[in-house]
C-alpha cells in the first residue's frame, strides 16, 4: 500500500511541475489541474500519514528513556498516535479503493416486460414506479424518453433517464432479471403466478468517450404508437438508430419533432455501446471481483417480489425484506447499502492483498 501511495505522490509533484512549465496552454493545464485536483486528498493524507509514522517512531525511542516521567509520556503519546495511525490507514485504504468512473453519473433505465403476458407488462409499469419514487426520494430527475404501453397499463418496454449527483453508483446493480409471485388482476381463480421483467441500467457517455461516425448509423423513421399499436401522432417523427458494426438498436418516439427523438436515441446508443466498452475492459482486468457480487446481466436472476408474503428476496445477498410495500414505494437502500458494503469490502481486500 505504502508503494502505491509514495507513486500517487510522485505523480502529484509531476503534475504540478508540468502545470508551471504548460505556460499559456489553458487547455492543458486545465487537464493537468483536475488530476491533481483528483488525486490532492491522497497526498494530503499520505503525507499526515508519514509525519504521524515519524511522531510515532520518535515517541517509541524516548519510552526507552532512563526517565520514568518522559518514558510514561512517551508511552501514552504512543498509544494516541497508534489510534490516529490506525484510522488514517483505514481511509488510505478507502482512498486507494478502485473506483468506477461512471458512477457520478446520469442513467438510463430500460425495463422490459418478460415472461407472463399482461401481467409481466403491468408489473414492469410497477418497477418504473419504484425506481421513479426512489429517484423523487432522493431529489433526482426522471424522465421518459420512450414507452411501448399496454391496454391493461402496462409496459412492454420502457426507457426513462435518471439526473442526479452519483445516480448510477446508487441504481448500477439494479441490472437484471426481476421476478414477481402474485396473483394477477386477471385472474379469476385465485391462483399466484410467476412473471418477469428486465432492468437494465446504463451510464450515460458524452460525444468525447464514444464518438460514433455517421456512416456508422443507418435511421429509421415511422410514426409514434400508443397503447394497443394505435398511432399517437400523424407524421413520422419516431426515430429508430441501428448501429451497424454492431447491431445494436436505439429508438425514442416520446418527443414531437424527429430532431428531439434522435438526440434522445443517439444518448441511448451511446451509452449502450459506452457500457460495452466498459464492460469488455472489466472482465479482461477485473473478472475475479465482479463474480463476487454478481455480474448485472440482464440473464441474472436479481431479486423477488413475493406479494402473498410481502417479501423481497434479493438472491445475490440472499436478503429478505418483510415489508414490500415499502419497498415498491421506492425504498431500496436495505439493499441497495448492503451490496455496496459488500462490494467495497472485497475492494478493501484486493488493496490489502
Amino acid at each position: 500500500m505504502l508503494e502505491k501511495l509514495a507513486g500517487i505522490e510522485q505523480r502529484f509533484a509531476d503534475l504540478e511541475a508540468e502545470m508551471a512549465q504548460s505556460g499559456e496552454d489553458y487547455q492543458r493545464v486545465a487537464e493537468l489541474a483536475r488530476e491533481r485536483s483528483s488525486i490532492e486528498p491522497i497526498v494530503v493524507a499520505y503525507r499526515e500519514y508519514k509525519a504521524l509514522s515519524e511522531q510515532h517512531e520518535e515517541a517509541i525511542s524516548l519510552s526507552e528513556s532512563d526517565d520514568p516521567e518522559i518514558r510514561q509520556l512517551a508511552e501514552a503519546e504512543i498509544v494516541a498516535l497508534e489510534e490516529q495511525l490506525t484510522a488514517l490507514e483505514a481511509s488510505l485504504k478507502s482512498f486507494l479503493l478502485p473506483t468506477d468512473p461512471r458512477d457520478d453519473r446520469n442513467v438510463f433505465m430500460e425495463i422490459r416486460a418478460g415472461a407472463g403476458g399482461d401481467e409481466a407488462t403491468i408489473f414492469a409499469a410497477d418497477l418504473f414506479r419504484m425506481y421513479s419514487r426512489y429517484a423523487e426520494n432522493r431529489g433526482w430527475d426522471t424522465e421518459i424518453l420512450s414507452q411501448n404501453e399496454t391496454g391493461v397499463g402496462g409496459f412492454r418496454e420502457i426507457i426513462f433517464q435518471v439526473t442526479g449527483k452519483g445516480a448510477f453508483s446508487r441504481l448500477k446493480h439494479e441490472s437484471g432479471v426481476h421476478r414477481v409471485q402474485r396473483v394477477p388482476v386477471t385472474e379469476s381463480q385465485g391462483r399466484i403466478h410467476t412473471s418477469t421483467a428486465t432492468v437494465a441500467v446504463l451510464a450515460e457517455a458524452d460525444e468525447v468517450e464514444i464518438k460514433i461516425p455517421e456512416k456508422d448509423i443507418r435511421m429509421d423513421v415511422f410514426r409514434s404508437a400508443g397503447a394497443g399499436g394505435q398511432s399517437v401522432q400523424k407524421n413520422a417523427t419516431a426515430v429508430r438508430l441501428t448501429h451497424i458494426p454492431s447491431g445494436i438498436v436505439a429508438q425514442c418516439q416520446d418527443e414531437r419533432s424527429q430532431l428531439q427523438n434522435r438526440m434522445r436515441a443517439m444518448k441511448i446508443l451511446r451509452a449502450r455501446l459506452y457500457e460495452i466498452a466498459l464492460r469488455e475492459k472489466q472482465e479482461k482486468e477485473d473478472e475475479d471481483r465482479r463474480a463476487q457480487v454478481g455480474t448485472g446481466d440482464r440473464s441474472e436472476k436479481i431479486r423477488t417480489y413475493n406479494y402473498p408474503q410481502s417479501r423481497v428476496t434479493d438472491h445475490r445477498l440472499n436478503l429478505s425484506s418483510h415489508n414490500l410495500p415499502t419497498v415498491m414505494d421506492g425504498d431500496l437502500d436495505y439493499f441497495i447499502d448492503e451490496i455496496a458494503t459488500r462490494e467495497e469490502a472485497e475492494r478493501l481486500q484486493a488493496v490489502e492483498d
